[in-house]
């Protein structure tokens, strides 16, 4: 497993998975306690979903603001995301990304799969986190904690791919930024 899954307590971690081998790269962190105390009161149901195409000059805060995320939920989150964003910029080489910020009520029949793209970069606000499993069957089902990023190598890149995941078979509601090249959602 540790071959296919690099795990690190920062954000350099996520560069892992450029190795050939990698398939899952896990930056395990906390939350910043900013969007921690911006995320305790936050209505998750009368959230509208965000999902914009943006390149590096974009404003992540006026994207959050545009979809009606309120204060101080967008100006906490703005920052992280827009960090997350530039991190995915820089592993793909491409300067233009699907950035999605949803509420996800899980579906407990959901199978484990792998995304038909490059690099899938994923991070759970709120709710518990994506879990993920090496699909040589070794391993237990393992989570990428809420407030850790993940980057998860796609088909296009490894094909069988030797790690799936999945959300959390919970139903209960959870806030996840996901973020893909756009040039690979628009083929």
């Amino acid at each position: 497993m540790e071959r296919l899954v690099a795990i690190a307590g920062d954000r350099a971690a996520l560069d892992s998975i450029a190795r050939p081998d990698a398939a899952l790269a896990i930056w395990w962190r906390q939350l910043p306690l900013p969007i921690r105390i911006a995320l305790e009161g936050l209505d998750l149901q009368s959230l509208a979903d965000l999902s914009v195409e943006m390149d590096l000059s974009g404003s992540v805060l006026s994207a959050l603001r545009s979809a009606g995320y309120p204060e101080p939920s967008a100006t906490a989150l703005s920052p992280d995301i827009d960090l997350l964003v530039r991190r995915h910029a820089a592993l793909t080489g491409d300067d233009r990304l699907h950035v999605q910020l949803a509420v996800v009520e899980s579906d407990p029949g959901r199978r484990f799969h792998a995304d038909s793209v490059s690099l899938r970069l994923q991070c759970t606000y709120v709710g518990t986190g994506t879990q993920w499993c090496c699909t040589d069957g070794q391993d237990a089902i393992c989570e990428v904690p809420t407030g850790s990023v993940g980057v998860f190598k796609g088909r296009s890149l490894l094909n069988p791919p030797p790690v799936l995941h999945r959300p959390p078979p919970s139903g209960a509601p959870r806030l996840v930024l996901t973020i893909d090249p756009v040039e690979e959602l628009n083929a």
